[in-house]
């Protein structure tokens, strides 16, 4: 005579030792008069990888789950098997850990398109050495935040696979249904620095914009402008990196704060639908979104107050027309999150070129400028230039810029 009662839930059976995150557990109970079988529940394992299991039974006078009595079968037929040599209330519990997608190495097109931006910022960078302190800072901040991604955005401390135990000595009651890995590696703090360099690069393009304003109304700016600048431009975006890192870092679940694939912000809850919970929104697009919009409202006001042929303007517009092109990649990303199928593929190649043209896309823009195109001419009219020597003195000739105009020289 047997019986048996099958429990769709752990109701009756909360464990102080054990704690469940995500799976349901089933507790069966069983009595088998005259016997002593060896009962062997069978949980088919999918969607996640098994990191280990316990076998138990609920031990009334402790009020919790004891291995005592039980031991582990063989998995190598995808399948947890537990033995019993007790007929009482008994379960598998469980440990799965995710199955990652790590990044690949950069593709063809993030390649080509940070290589260029690399050489574009290097020379847009030699050639407004004598620019607005604000606006080398953009171009600084930028181009650490490709050094950093090329070299660090793939993860390399990634999470081994690790054969499940099944030798009787190892069944030990686990802690969690869910097997998170401890912070180890350089991920963490690429992603924390890859937060704050590309926050700095938005927050120095709104500071240039307000220095230009208030150069137009005041003449001059502040006497503490530059130290406030500073401030603003730098100690903004480490307030916001240190204020995310300190709600969701723990050492002992990192994945709070960032991703386990590639080294940056986490986006994704764990059914893997973009989270507005996730620092990526209130810790990076959102505090974006607000300085975009801050470089909007600077935009109207110019455009009402400066007449259209105005140097104040067309520097402005300068500095806000950046602001767009590192805005609208980002608004590829968060489509990229929320999107699937085709839309999500055509959103994930605008993406890439968008964000790895950067900085050749600031060149191009200041390279448009006349006092850029001046500099270019003279320095390739220099190389170009003719060398004459006299005995020990040696002159270097170049094109005039004015007409009607000559020069002598007479070697002594």
């Amino acid at each position: 005579l047997s019986g048996f009662v099958l429990y769709q839930n752990d109701r009756f059976f909360r464990s102080k030792l054990y704690m469940k995150r995500r799976a349901t557990i089933r507790v069966l109970s069983a009595s088998v008069r005259g016997q002593e079988p060896n009962m062997v529940p069978q949980h088919n394992i999918s969607g996640t990888s098994l990191y280990d299991f316990s076998c138990v039974f609920w031990n009334y006078s402790q009020k919790d789950w004891s291995t005592s009595g039980c031991s582990k079968g063989n998995t190598s037929d995808g399948l947890i098997k537990c033995f019993c040599n007790h007929t009482t209330n008994f379960a598998a519990l469980w440990s799965f850990r995710e199955n990652y997608e790590y990044a690949e190495a950069l593709g063809a097109i993030s390649i080509v398109g940070l290589s260029l931006s690399f050489l574009g910022l290097i020379v847009t960078i030699i050639y407004n050495k004598k620019s607005l302190i604000s606006r080398l800072c953009i171009y600084f901040s930028l181009l650490a935040f490709i050094i950093t991604f090329v070299s660090g955005v793939q993860n390399s401390s990634r999470q081994i696979d690790i054969e499940v135990q099944t030798d009787d000595r190892t069944n030990e009651i686990l802690d969690s249904d869910e097997r998170i890995e401890p912070d180890r590696g350089s991920c963490t703090a690429v992603a924390a620095l890859l937060h704050f360099l590309l926050m700095a690069t938005f927050m120095w393009n709104s500071v240039n914009g307000t220095q230009i304003l208030i150069q137009k109304i005041r003449r001059s700016l502040p006497p503490h402008w530059t130290l406030l600048g500073m401030t603003l431009g730098w100690g903004v975006p480490a307030l916001f990196m240190g204020i995310t890192l300190g709600v969701t870092y723990r050492v002992d679940n990192p994945l709070r704060y960032r991703q386990e694939e590639f080294c940056w912000l986490a986006a994704l809850d764990k059914n893997k639908h973009y989270s507005f919970e996730k620092p990526l929104f209130w810790g990076f697009l959102l505090p974006v979104g607000l300085i975009l919009i801050y470089n909007i409202v600077l935009l109207v006001y110019v455009s009402i107050k400066a007449t259209r042929k105005s140097c104040f303007r067309k520097s402005f517009l300068e500095c806000f027309t950046l602001a767009v092109l590192l805005g609208v990649s980002w608004v590829f990303g968060y489509l990229v999150l929320v999107t699937s199928g085709t839309m999500n593929l055509v959103f994930s190649i605008l993406f890439c070129l968008c964000t790895t043209t950067q900085g050749l896309q600031i060149f191009i823009i200041t390279a448009t400028t006349p006092t850029f195109r001046a500099t270019m001419s003279r320095s390739v009219q220099y190389l170009s230039s003719a060398s004459i020597s006299f005995n020990n003195v040696k002159y270097r000739l170049w094109k005039n810029w004015h007409k009607n105009h000559s020069e002598k020289y007479r070697g002594k």
